[in-house]
C-alpha cells in the first residue's frame, strides 16, 4: 500500500514538473521579446521538441514499429491533429480576447474536457471527489487569471475552449493507445505527434521569419523546444503512466499557478488579494488530486487506496484492494493493461 501511495505522489511530482515547465512560457516570451509570430514559434517549439524527442526515441526501432500497426493509426492521429489544432486554436483565441482570458478559458476547461472524453470514449466515471477538487482549482484558476473589464467575443472564447477540448482529446487517446498496445512507449508518441503538428504550421513558420537570426529568439526557441516540449512532455508522459487521465488534466492547473509566481518573482509583479486567493483555491484542488484516498471496505475489510481518484472503469482504474497481495500494476485500463500520456 505505501509503495503504492509513493507510486501516486511520484506520478504527480512528475506532471507537476511538467506543468512547471509550461508554466515558464508566457515569462520566457515576456523577457525574450522576440519579434517572431506566436503561430510560427509555436511551430518552431513542436518542431525542435518533436525532433529531439524522436532522437532520443529512435534507437529503439521496435517503438515505432507498434505505432506502425493499424490499431495504432486512428489515435495516433488524433493526438496528432489535437496537438496542432491546440496550437493554433489557443493562439488565435490570445489574439481574439488576450493572454488572460484564453489561459484562463483553455486551461480552465482542460480538467473538465479530459473527464467529458474520458467519459465519452473509455467509459470511466467522474468520482465525486474529483469534481470537488477540479472546482476548486478551476474556480482558482479563475480567480488568478480574469482581468476586471473589458468583454470578450464569443468566437474567441469558443476557440479558447476548443483548445480545452484538443488537450482533453490528446490525454484520453494517448492513455487509450497505450492501453491497447503495452509495447506503445509514450514519449515516441509524442515525438511524431509533435512533429506532425509542426508540418501543418509550416505555412506560417515558413512565410515568418522575422526574427530568426537574433540570438533572443534563438534562445527563446530553444527554452520552450527542449525545456518546456521536450522534458515536459517525457515528464508529462511518466506521470501519466501512474494516474488517471482525468487526475492528470486537474494537475495541469498549477501550469498558471506556475506562471503567476514567477511572474512575482522572476518579472517582479504583483499578485491582488483575489489572485492570492486563486492561488489558494487551486493549492486545495491540485493537493486532493495528487494524494492517494485511503478507505476500508465494508465487505471484506481490505484497505481500498484510491489512486489520484478521478473517473473509474469497469475495472476499477486507479484503485487497488490490499489485501494478501500489494503489487499489482494501478492505474490500469479497462483491458487491464497499463496506461499512459498527453498535452
Amino acid at each position: 500500500m505505501n509503495a503504492q501511495k509513493n507510486g501516486t505522489a511520484a506520478g504527480a511530482g512528475l506532471v507537476l514538473g511538467a506543468a512547471v515547465l509550461w508554466g515558464t512560457v508566457g515569462p520566457a516570451q515576456v523577457m525574450a521579446g522576440s519579434p517572431l509570430g506566436t503561430v510560427a514559434l509555436g511551430g518552431w517549439r513542436m518542431l525542435v521538441g518533436g525532433v529531439v524527442l524522436g532522437a532520443l526515441t529512435a534507437r529503439d526501432r521496435d517503438r515505432l514499429r507498434v505505432l506502425a500497426a493499424r490499431s495504432a493509426w486512428v489515435p495516433l492521429l488524433v493526438c496528432a491533429l489535437s496537438t496542432c489544432l491546440y496550437q493554433a486554436a489557443f493562439l488565435y483565441s490570445v489574439s481574439l480576447t488576450g493572454a488572460a482570458l484564453a489561459t484562463v478559458v483553455a486551461l480552465g476547461t482542460a480538467p473538465v474536457t479530459t473527464g467529458v472524453c474520458a467519459w465519452w470514449f473509455t467509459g470511466e466515471r467522474v468520482g465525486a471527489s474529483w469534481l470537488v477538487s477540479t472546482g476548486a482549482a478551476t474556480a482558482g484558476c479563475a480567480l488568478l487569471l480574469v482581468p476586471g473589464g473589458r468583454p470578450a467575443g464569443a468566437l474567441g472564447l469558443l476557440l479558447g475552449v476548443a483548445a480545452g477540448a484538443c488537450y482533453g482529446l490528446y490525454t484520453v487517446f494517448a492513455k487509450r493507445l497505450a492501453a491497447d498496445n503495452p509495447a506503445v512507449h509514450l514519449p515516441t508518441v509524442s515525438a511524431v505527434s509533435l512533429t506532425a503538428g509542426a508540418a501543418m504550421l509550416l505555412p506560417w513558420m515558413v512565410t515568418d521569419t522575422a526574427g530568426l537570426s537574433d540570438t533572443r529568439t534563438l534562445g527563446l526557441v530553444a527554452w520552450l523546444g527542449l525545456a518546456t516540449t521536450v522534458a515536459a512532455y517525457w515528464l508529462f508522459s511518466a506521470g501519466l503512466t501512474r494516474m488517471s487521465a482525468t487526475a492528470v488534466g486537474t494537475l495541469s492547473l498549477a501550469e498558471p499557478l506556475a506562471a503567476a509566481l514567477l511572474g512575482v518573482l522572476v518579472l517582479g509583479e504583483r499578485l491582488s488579494a483575489t489572485a492570492v486567493a486563486g492561488c489558494v483555491l487551486m493549492l486545495i484542488g491540485l493537493s486532493a488530486v495528487s494524494l492517494p484516498g485511503v478507505r476500508r471496505s465494508s465487505r471484506s475489510g481490505a484497505v481500498v487506496v484510491t489512486v489520484g481518484e478521478g473517473p473509474s472503469s469497469g475495472a476499477h482504474m486507479g484503485t487497488l484492494v490490499a489485501s494478501d497481495v500489494v503489487g499489482d500494476e494501478v492505474g490500469s485500463s479497462p483491458s487491464g493493461t497499463g496506461a499512459g500520456h498527453a498535452r
